[in-house]
């Protein structure tokens, strides 16, 4: 038996194949694999697949996912495995009811569902035995390393909705009557690691135990429910635009993805549609040196996939472009991880900053700061902090800020005053990029937009 983990960096985002190679003492039979949420390209699993010799013989979703769309739907066309989830869950897609003590065997292991309600109200756990031993359990967004699953996301989506309070209740017994009875040495694999938004302070670590987590997860610890609840609805990081959106396409599975992406509108487009966003994927530098009007610095490397599905709402049109053909290639299969290749108006690529193919009559570019300029006058400009409130609390940088969140900045531009340059931070360069990008779009005609980029690494010292 042998478990291999798979990880979407851009989401940190993990699915799991259980792979039997057989029973001991019986004749030779083909391998098989259990895959539990699986990413929406099914290409590793089918290779894991074939590396093995080795056939997908069930899938099974701990949940329908806000944060990423999962391939099981695609992976049960193209292999005919059956796709197993709650009922609770409230599937269109054909599929196998997996609740409480329901059984898959594979081989000489066996998986049991164990619904563990409070990320969701449909979300199950699922126990890997072997004999009469629990070997590991697959957590979904229950039970994460160092933390558990946010209890916001299902107020206004999925079959059924609940009240974070409720949730967070429900998640309280979950992991006390269902999870933490477990023997210590039981290994924990969870859905999600360190940067997923369906967490909020999860460990880098990509598995642990039972045990483990006992003794230094918070949300293990011995308080009242009324404590737990209060702790767990405390201070959870924003919900991006595109998860009830992501949460309904689940559950009705989402179309093959190579099929999808190749419905894009791709090359020059003729005209361009001035009402539409351009999502410019290229690098900070390239950006400022040369850009399309009415584009949106969402670099591709970092968390393209969850600042797009938060500045960009479900059912917008937009376009994107990259720096060049073979980038175009990558990105677009990023954007279909959430669902938004549908709402692709064109995909072209854009060569880089100094021999860019924008025409010059056209083009837009950032102007750069003064950083001395701004040292030692920074009254003279308006500071626009993007970082969330939780940041600014722990971490105050400078004094005269106005403080508006990214995932908020595009609704809040009139709150930004025009009697001054402006001056767009957040921790670390990737998120002001974004936010000065707009920014310019919307009131850069009428005073200055600056980005002050990585260099506000040189300010983390409080500055008064």
């Amino acid at each position: 038996m042998k478990i291999q983990q798979f990880k979407d960096k851009g989401l940190s985002q993990y699915s799991y194949a259980i792979l039997n190679d057989g029973i001991p003492g019986q004749h030779a039979r083909q391998p098989e694999i259990i895959l539990i949420d699986p990413s929406r390209s099914i290409t590793p699993y089918l290779d894991f697949a074939l590396q093995n010799n080795a056939i997908i013989a069930a899938v099974i979703e701990t949940h329908p996912h806000a944060d990423f769309i999962s391939g099981h739907l695609e992976l049960s066309n193209t292999t005919g495995a059956p796709i197993y989830c709650s009922r609770l869950l409230g599937a269109t897609y054909p599929h196998h009811p997996f609740d409480e003590g329901d059984i898959i065997p594979l081989g000489n292991i066996q998986l049991k569902a164990m619904n563990t309600p409070g990320h969701s109200p449909d979300s199950i756990s699922i126990l890997l035995q072997q004999g009469q031993k629990d070997i590991a359990v697959f957590t979904g967004d229950t039970l994460f390393i160092g933390d558990c699953g946010r209890p916001d996301l299902r107020e206004n989506a999925g079959n059924i909705t609940a009240r974070r309070e409720e949730l967070a209740g429900q998640m309280y017994h979950s992991l006390r009557d269902k999870l933490m009875p477990l023997s210590d040495e039981v290994i924990v694999y969870p859905a999600h690691g360190a940067g997923t938004l369906c967490g909020r302070s999860l460990s880098d670590a990509s598995y642990s135990t039972i045990g483990e987590e006992k003794r230094s997860n918070w949300s293990l610890q011995e308080m009242s429910q009324e404590a737990f609840i209060k702790a767990l609805t405390a201070d959870q990081p924003f919900v991006p635009g595109y998860f009830p959106y992501d949460v309904e396409l689940n559950k009705k599975g989402a179309e093959n993805l190579n099929t999808a992406l190749s419905k894009v509108t791709r090359g020059k487009p003729i005209t361009l549609n001035p009402l539409l966003y351009i999502i410019d994927t290229r690098s900070a530098n390239d950006f400022k040196k040369g850009h399309l009007p009415g584009s949106i610095n969402i670099q591709k490397d970092g968390k393209f996939e969850t600042w797009l599905g938060s500045i960009i709402s479900p059912g917008e049109n937009f376009y994107i472009t990259t720096s060049d053909e073979a980038e175009l290639k990558n990105i677009l299969p990023r954007a279909a991880t959430i669902g938004y290749e549908v709402f692709i108006d064109h995909a072209f690529f854009t060569a880089g900053a100094e021999e860019t193919t924008i025409p010059a009559n056209v083009r837009e570019t950032t102007e750069k700061l003064n950083l001395g300029s701004f040292r030692n006058h920074l009254s003279d400009y308006t500071i626009i902090d993007i970082r969330s409130a939780e940041e600014v609390k722990n971490h105050p940088l400078f004094n005269n800020a106005l403080n508006i969140p990214l995932p908020e900045l595009r609704q809040r531009t009139r709150e930004v005053p025009l009697d001054k340059p402006i001056v767009v931070h957040c921790a670390g360069g990737y998120r002001s990029a974004i936010g000065s990008s707009l920014l310019q779009n919307s009131i850069g005609r009428q005073t200055k937009v600056f980005d002050l980029g990585e260099t506000i690494k040189d300010f983390l010292s409080p500055i008064r």
